[in-house]
Formats: structure tokens, C-alpha cells, sequence
């Protein structure tokens, strides 16, 4: 086991090394598994949402059951039936205590989602830093890399360029520029 202790350990320090050289791959990573976290987070907010309205619907059913086994012990009561009032008054409480633990559960539900729901909001607004720090880092690995193409294409090559020469695209485009402007000034000043 020691041997691919080793040989796994090696390769971690090599990807971690890997990741401090290039800390735009590193954002990407965090990025992604923010994301995922995202997803599962969503997928757990469904899950609790389908346990409160399946919750919601026990309740309702137990509720109807508490009203009928109301109305059969005021019917017992009236025909003075107690051995049929009792039994439909220790019905009554079971459904009573079933709708209460039901309701407790509901209520942990409902603050389990909105726990979910702050968790995501963390989670996206996390992942928002990250994007814009991964943004951030290839703007600055990007302004870099033209940085050194600029020193190396701008400054130590020598030009080819022969600026007297007229066939210079730079010069023409310049030359009509100007003469573009100097048309301009020319119409304005006739129509005054």
C-alpha cells in the first residue's frame, strides 16, 4: 500500500502544483463544483417542496378524519350510546395526535426549504465571485500574454515599414482621413 500511497500523493502535489501555476483552471474547478452544489441544492428544495404538499394532503385527510369521528361521537352522545362514545372519542384523539405530528413534520419541512433556499442563494452568489474572479484572472492572463507579444512584435523587430514611401496603408488611410475633414470644414464654412 505504501507504494501507491506514494505514487497518489505524488500525483495530488503534481495536480495541486499544476492548479497554484495556473489559478484560472483552479477557479474553473471551484466554479464547476460550486455549480454542482447548485444543482443538488435545487434537487434537495424539490424533494422537501414534494414531502410538504404530500404533508399538506395528510393533513387534510387526517382533518377529515377528525371531523367524521366528531360527528360519530355527538351522534353516540344522542342516541346515548357511551360504549360507542368513548371508542369514537379515543378515535377522534388518535387522528387529532396523527394531525399534530403531521403538522410538526410540515413545519420542519417548510423550514428545511427555506434553509435550502438561503443555501443557494449563498452557493449562487458564491459562484458569481468565482466567475468574476476567473473572469478577472483571464483578463489579466490574457492582457499579459499580448503584453509580451506586444514587447516582443513591437519592440524588437525591426521595421520593414518605409514611411516616405506613399504605398503605406497606414499613411493612406490617414491621408483620407483628413481630407474627409478638411471637406467637412469646407461644406460648413459655404453654408454660412
Amino acid at each position: 500500500m505504501g507504494l501507491f500511497d506514494d505514487f497518489s500523493q505524488f500525483f495530488e502535489d503534481r495536480l495541486e502544483e499544476f492548479l497554484q501555476n495556473n489559478p484560472h483552471l483552479e477557479l474553473q474547478a471551484l466554479e464547476e463544483q460550486l455549480r454542482k452544489q447548485e444543482e443538488d441544492t435545487l434537487r434537495l428544495i424539490a424533494e422537501l417542496q414534494r414531502q410538504e404538499k404530500k404533508l399538506e394532503q395528510d393533513i387534510l385527510s387526517t382533518a377529515q378524519e377528525v371531523k367524521r369521528w366528531h360527528n360519530r361521537v355527538e351522534k353516540a352522545q344522542t342516541a346515548k350510546r357511551l360504549d360507542l362514545v368513548q371508542a369514537a372519542q379515543e378515535r377522534e384523539a388518535y387522528f387529532l395526535r396523527q394531525g399534530n405530528q403531521q403538522w410538526g413534520q410540515m413545519q420542519g419541512c417548510k423550514q428545511r426549504i427555506q434553509k435550502g433556499k438561503e443555501l443557494y442563494h449563498q452557493i449562487k452568489k458564491r459562484r458569481e465571485e468565482v466567475r468574476a474572479k476567473a473572469a478577472q484572472a483571464e483578463a489579466t492572463r490574457y492582457a499579459a500574454k499580448n503584453e509580451r507579444r506586444w514587447e516582443t512584435d513591437g519592440w524588437n523587430q525591426t521595421s520593414s515599414y518605409n514611411f516616405g514611401n506613399s504605398s503605406d496603408p497606414l499613411e493612406a488611410q490617414f491621408k483620407s482621413l483628413e481630407t474627409d475633414e478638411e471637406l467637412e470644414k469646407m461644406k460648413r464654412n459655404m453654408g454660412k
